[in-house]
């Protein structure tokens, strides 16, 4: 079928769905809901058989639901209904929760039933929750939905329900002297990604984001008792919750040190060494040890590495490096492993220039240092996303395992036609040819985990079930194969012989020489995205890799 997916913008979901409708021999084609028109516009263009609308926030209009079969994903339980379907179900506490596929009618949520499913709801950020279990289960509902509009013998049911209306600030206030930490903790997952939490923090207004608990450190209630690295640890009446992120009124999203200068007032409460912390906290590097293999997570929020992150994570592997261990592993976080350089870092900078130089330099070093170690096998082990530079960190390692249902963007170009650094001219074309690596560069789509097995930019797809503990238990194995030290001697070889063929510093200089031009050339189209990206500014308009349906010979595109 010919299958336009209507989105506010081209989410986690919406990627996961374009790759997987297009997988299985869909002709699939994006258009932002930008405005009525602009979507007349693109079905005229496009004539498809179906709109499949994964993540909108305002109704699709009679005029066009009247005329096309419009399939809304609603993440929400059958009979659900309203735009904070995921916000009450976490903050009110929900043990499950679900994913409908329902056709758009004139009343919002309200249409006949094409497919749902069910799932246990964690008690996680909504963001973290999104990405994982509402976008499997919207995956799976999708493709049924499609199969059985193809089929033409499935009949959709109305199904009763009940509207909640949209969450308001006022739903979400938190009283710092009063409430349990658990309430307060539900209600800052519940807002996690958007829109936070309007509250107070050194008594200026801002919204919170991204609380961790803290299992030991207590104070008295409001109070904020100290920082670490990022965070601030704010006590409550039973506890106390580290805040991860703010933003401020009128500003963007930052880490809450950098958001509140005055947080460099309070004490430092950090944590001895990597290893990581036997009780709850917030810890965004950690280290842990088992069988001869030593894991590194790092959960940095939205993968976003600023500068000063990649300087502690090159340092806690460095360290990891003279662990007797025989294998390291890169695990990540749970929703991403990394997205490269921290751009509302770079925004928020003096010189956003300077910054951004000095962040693809540290990343380029935490690459180099894990490309040139010789004491380990490395493994990254992708069990979130990835894009940007972060693709290509991960491939500084001599494995790459990612987990089944990631999604992996391995371009620079969507951010203003940057070149890219950490190392990638060294990296892909080793693996995929060069015509190969053109093509990834130049497509700049979304990538499935099977897809970039397939052709060999990474070496192992593994299941989504138990993920984390399987990627140890694969490492184990290879600590025990009888040819570990055959492996690292090739290894060596391998390097040395690269190494005489073109240095590592040839490659990061020639990529630094064209990542200089865009931080600091005549042509800003790096920084204009950047703002843009980080205003969160609604989109004008659809990007033509994307809305194929706008390219004059669309028809003839595979």
């Amino acid at each position: 079928m010919r299958i336009l997916l209507l989105t506010h913008s081209f989410n986690s979901l919406a990627q996961r769905l374009f790759a997987e409708l297009r997988s299985r021999g869909h002709s699939v084609s994006v258009e932002f809901d930008i405005s009525d028109a602009v979507t007349e516009e693109a079905l005229a263009l496009f004539k498809p058989n179906l709109i499949l609308a994964p993540f909108l926030k305002r109704a699709i209009p009679e005029s066009i639901w009247s005329r096309y079969t419009c399939l809304v994903v609603h993440p929400g339980v059958q009979g659900d209904r309203g735009p904070s379907a995921l916000d009450w179900a976490i903050q009110n506490g929900n043990s499950n929760w679900g994913v409908t596929v329902l056709q758009a009618e004139a009343e919002m949520d309200a249409g006949p039933v094409w497919a749902s499913e069910t799932f246990d709801l964690r008690a996680a950020k909504k963001s973290s929750v999104y990405r994982n279990e509402v976008t499997e289960a919207a995956v799976r509902c999708g493709l049924a939905a499609v199969e059985r509009l193809l089929a033409g013998n499935f009949t959709p049911q109305r199904v009763p329900g009940q509207a909640h209306g949209l969450m308001m600030q006022a739903d979400r206030a938190i009283d710092w002297q009063r409430e349990p930490t658990g309430s307060i903790l539900a209600k800052l997952h519940a807002a996690d990604g958007f829109p936070g939490v309007a509250d107070t923090l050194f008594g200026e207004p801002c919204h919170l984001f991204d609380a961790w608990p803290e299992a030991a450190l207590r104070g008295t209630p409001g109070e904020v008792l100290g920082r670490r690295e990022t965070a601030v640890l704010r006590a409550t009446v039973d506890g106390a919750l580290w805040i991860g992120h703010v933003k401020r009124a009128g500003a963007f999203k930052l880490p809450a040190t950098l958001a509140f200068p005055q947080a460099d007032a309070l004490p430092e409460l950090l944590l001895e060494g990597w290893w990581k912390a036997p009780e709850p906290t917030w810890q965004d590097i950690a280290y842990t040890e088992s069988d001869g293999v030593g894991t590194l997570d790092f959960a940095f929020y939205n993968g976003a590495m600023a500068t000063g992150q990649c300087l502690r994570l090159r340092l806690a592997f460095a360290w990891a490096a003279t662990r007797p261990t025989r294998v390291i592993v890169l695990r990540g976080g749970t929703d991403f492993w990394s997205n490269g350089i921290h751009l509302n870092v770079i925004e928020a900078a003096s010189s956003p220039s300077d910054e951004s130089w000095a962040n693809i330099n540290a990343m380029n070093d935490l690459a180099e240092t894990v490309l040139r170690c010789d004491t380990h096998l490395t493994v990254a082990a992708l069990q979130g996303g990835a894009g940007a530079g972060g693709c290509f960190l991960a491939r500084a390692a001599d494995q790459v395992w990612v987990r089944d249902g990631v999604m992996l963007n391995p371009h620079y170009k969507n951010m203003g036609n940057l070149y890219g650094s950490e190392f990638w001219t060294y990296l892909l074309p080793a693996r995929v040819g060069a015509a190969g690596a053109r093509a990834i560069m130049q497509s700049r789509l979304p990538m499935t985990a099977q897809e970039s097995v397939r052709i060999g930019l990474y070496d192992a797809c593994l299941p989504s079930a138990g993920f984390a503990d399987g990627v140890v238990r694969r490492a184990s194995d290879l600590v025990q194969a009888p040819d570990l030290t055959e492996r690292l001697v090739a290894k060596r070889d391998k390097r040395r012989a690269d190494e005489a063929a073109k240095p590592l510093d040839a490659y990061r200089t020639e990529e630094l020489q064209e990542m200089q031009r865009n931080f600091y050339g005549f042509d800003a189209s790096y920084h204009v995205a950047r703002y843009h990206f980080v205003a969160r500014s609604p989109h004008s308009w659809t990007p033509r890799h994307l809305a194929v349906h706008r390219d004059l010979d669309w028809k003839t595109s595979p």
